[in-house]
């Protein structure tokens, strides 16, 4: 359901973003916002699955990095994304990370031509992912706590569990 997100909240969800760590301060990321209704329908389809929910988003955060600034700018950009998740659900507002690097769309071309070609972004950037932003429109019950996979933390060396 599309509601219109404040620019105080925009402001907040992007200072989150442009906190996030990177390797050797390098701070490869950019963020491209987006609100127009039929370019967030552009990019819905932008991918073959999971990129429908932008079309109905109240915002779209593309997170563009410049590769030529970090050699870790895969993991660079993905921190800056789940800052950005981080903060989205601090606000009580919901997000969905649509991930677009190696991705194509129904007609097999690569998600990240049709959205680089959409946004006017420079061939040598790339497009690691989509935070889709809006209202949330069912909450989620939490992680419970009984229930989490201990087995997959290990002390002092991986031990093998069966």
């Amino acid at each position: 359901m599309e509601t219109e997100i404040s620019p105080e909240l925009v402001e907040q969800l992007m200072q989150a973003a442009l906190m996030s760590p990177a390797s050797k301060s390098s701070n490869p990321w950019q963020f491209i916002l987006v609100d127009d209704r039929e370019m967030l329908k552009a990019l819905s389809v932008s991918k073959k699955s999971g990129a429908k929910l932008i079309e109905s988003c109240s915002l779209a955060v593309v997170v563009v990095g410049d590769p030529e600034k970090s050699d870790v700018w895969v993991e660079d950009l993905s921190i800056a994304s789940i800052y950005l998740q981080l903060e989205a659900e601090d606000l009580g507002l919901g997000s969905c990370w649509v991930q677009i690097r190696c991705r194509q769309n129904a007609e097999g071309e690569d998600a990240e031509v049709v959205v680089k070609r959409l946004l006017d972004i420079p061939s040598t950037f790339r497009v690691e992912s989509i935070i889709a932003i809006g209202m949330k429109e069912v909450s989620k019950e939490p992680h419970d706590l009984d229930n989490l996979p201990w087995e997959k933390v290990h002390l002092g060396k991986y031990t093998l569990t069966e």
